[in-house]
């Protein structure tokens, strides 16, 4: 737990830049309540479709990008355990060992952190101050899960919340089939994936989806909807800010 003000590089992420700026928001609520001087620099994609698909030159020249825009920080934090596990697991093995890239690599990876992993493990953080009437239940994406350890971070931050009722579904940790470029290239396989998952929420019967990364939402959220099923989907940081009067994610304006 940290007692000073740390200055916070908030990175964005590209889904919720172009999809939901709302999980931006509600980040950057969350990170500034909890005493944080949060900045968000002008920042690119954190490389991951390009290293997913083995184009390691791009992956290589938009870490760099964000390596220069991040590393005056004291720590880069970013709702999506997908973005984070980029930048903290992957980065360093995209330059020579001993390279000067490769030490500037390794000193952003040791200070990057996802969302509710900041909030809980760096600052010590035990409380959400918030309501949110309704039951829900969790989807821990793959590389928060496996790559970052994010399980019982946001599930410690939910249980403080007024009202909110979490119903564990089974296989919560099983992929949702989405994977970046995974659901492009296998697409039957991934629809499957996200059939089982549907199956899994609406077994808990509970009103709302969460999950810290938006790519599963969006993939989960598709799914729901090519189903005619009326669950909402929100990022798990816009319960926590209290951020949930906009529709939820996939739901047009006014459909809530």
């Amino acid at each position: 737990m940290i007692t000073a003000q740390p200055k916070i590089g908030l990175f964005v992420t590209c889904l919720v830049d172009l999809f939901r700026p709302t999980v931006g928001f509600s980040a950057l609520k969350l990170l500034e309540e909890a005493g944080c001087t949060v900045e968000v620099p002008v920042q690119t994609c954190c490389g991951q479709p390009a290293y997913n698909t083995g184009d390691r030159a791009t992956a290589r020249t938009l870490a760099q990008q964000v390596i220069t825009a991040f590393e005056s920080f004291d720590y880069v934090v970013a709702p999506s355990g997908s973005c984070a596990g980029m930048i903290k697991c992957h980065y360093p093995s995209l330059f020579e060992i001993n390279s000067g890239w490769r030490v500037r690599a390794e000193q952003l990876s040791t200070k990057t952190f996802e969302l509710t992993s900041f909030l809980t493990d760096v600052l010590g953080l035990e409380q959400a101050n918030v309501d949110y009437a309704g039951t829900v239940t969790y989807h821990d994406s793959c590389s928060g899960l496996r790559e970052l350890g994010v399980k019982t971070q946001p599930r410690r931050l939910l249980g403080t919340v007024a009202g909110l009722e979490l119903r564990e579904m089974e296989e919560s940790e099983v992929c949702c089939g989405f994977g970046g470029t995974f659901c492009v290239k296998y697409p039957e396989l991934s629809n499957r994936m996200v059939s089982d998952k549907v199956a899994h929420i609406l077994a808990t019967g509970a009103d709302t989806l969460l999950a810290g990364d938006l790519g599963c939402l969006l993939n989960i959220a598709g799914k729901l909807q090519r189903d005619g099923v009326a669950i909402k989907v929100r990022h798990v940081a816009e319960v926590l800010a209290g951020l949930t009067g906009v529709p939820a994610v996939g739901e047009a304006e006014g459909g809530e």
